[in-house]
């Protein structure tokens, strides 16, 4: 199948769908997000892949009949250009709004799509407050909690890889960071027979972790696993910190170094273990996966560069579900067949809201194990029960 959207339309579309929208002839989705400083790392990719899924239903016919039309703002990774940004997409007569990947660049756009009364989705946050807790009640991410990470991460080793000795090792630089170890803190006690046997804090930026690598050396005896919760750029220079110093533990971490992209620098790195949505290594279990990546490939030019792309293709996947059965683009009525949704089948994994929470406090991940700098998908794993509400909005 060929695309409208390819690699050299791609401006073009966007300057196409910028043009003032017709109401009543078309359904109109704004993308508040980065077009330049660093958030367009985050936010492009799975910009793209939702301007794939659009691409999808218009060519299938439309969503109640009507083509969904795009239109932009760059919020230029900036919290005030975000609001700005917000304003621009919704004169564009947006009905849903599309803000950043990140919580805190991502919240100014949502909250005017909220103050307007229209639903916004984070293209792919992983903080509680991308909803309810920090916008409001039309407000969602398409991506899962980065506390479900730590706990998917903790649980699976000691269930598939028999981990009791636990070593917990916090970055401290993001509320991400902070998000993967509170997981694994929820899941510990669930454990029967597992030890956190040290912890220690980094920051991302540190030159040197010599002093933490120390203490965990001077152990009676390695931990089996190191909850390493971290994120790029720091955490190659952590990981190759820890092989360096011959400690060959298990590394666990978070999605947010998932990719290939780096392991360059620690070519031999085996024993390294993060959760994905999707793969994007073309092993994934469900060819229809491994069948988006090379369309996004064929449409920008590129593979995926980590599972960070998928959550765009989600989270219009979803809304265009809701809008279908509430058989309106109404604000109030699609978040209420959103918020029916549960275990809601999507190309990356079930997808579950309701009136309490618009993230995902439990989700289905692929494991991904790195061995002499190779990675690869070995496992699944969905945590035993959902991460309470009110734990994860008291961290």
């Amino acid at each position: 199948m060929r695309f409208a959207l390819t690699l050299g339309t791609l401006t073009a579309a966007a300057a196409l769908w910028c043009a003032p929208a017709y109401a009543g002839d078309q359904i109109v989705v704004g993308f508040a997000t980065a077009a330049s400083g660093f958030m367009t790392a985050y936010d492009k990719p799975a910009q793209d892949a939702a301007l794939i899924r659009i691409d999808e239903i218009n060519k299938a016919g439309g969503l109640l009949g009507k083509q969904i039309k795009a239109v932009f703002a760059d919020t230029k990774t900036d919290q005030a250009e975000g609001a700005k940004a917000g304003l621009a997409v919704l004169d564009q007569g947006a009905d849903l709004v599309i803000v950043s990947c990140d919580y805190d660049f991502g919240a100014p756009a949502a909250l005017q799509a909220q103050a307007a009364g229209k639903v916004s989705f984070f293209l792919c946050a992983e903080s509680v407050k991308a909803g309810i807790q920090g916008v409001g009640p039309y407000s969602f991410s398409a991506s899962v909690l980065a506390a479900v990470q730590g706990a998917t991460m903790a649980e699976w080793a000691y269930n598939k890889k028999n981990a009791r000795d636990f070593y917990r090792l916090l970055d401290s630089w993001t509320v991400y960071n902070k998000g993967i170890c509170d997981g694994f803190d929820w899941m510990m006690p669930r454990l029967k027979d597992a030890k956190l046997v040290g912890e220690d804090t980094f920051k991302n930026d540190d030159p040197s972790i010599a002093s933490q690598i120390t203490r965990i050396k001077s152990l009676p005896k390695e931990p089996d696993a190191i909850m390493l919760c971290t994120m790029m750029p720091g955490a190659v220079s952590a990981i190759k910190q820890i092989r360096a110093a011959g400690i060959k533990s298990m590394i666990l971490n978070g999605s947010g170094v998932d990719g290939s992209y780096w392991l360059n620098a620690t070519p031999d790195l085996s024993n390294f273990f993060v959760p994905v949505q999707g793969s994007i290594y073309g092993d994934d279990p469900n060819p229809k996966v491994n069948e988006f990546n090379a369309k996004y490939k064929a449409v920008t030019g590129g593979d995926p560069s980590s599972q960070y792309v998928y959550p765009g293709y989600v989270l219009i996947d979803v809304w265009a579900k809701a809008v279908e059965r509430a058989k309106s683009t109404d604000a109030a009525a699609v978040v209420a067949e959103l918020e029916k949704m549960k275990d809601e089948p999507t190309l990356f994994g079930p997808r579950t809201f309701t009136s309490e929470i618009h993230h995902q406090n439990r989700g289905r991940y692929l494991i991904v194990d790195t061995e002499n700098g190779k990675p690869k998908v070995v496992d699944e794993w969905t945590i035993s029960e959902k991460i309470p509400v009110d734990y994860l909005t008291s961290k």
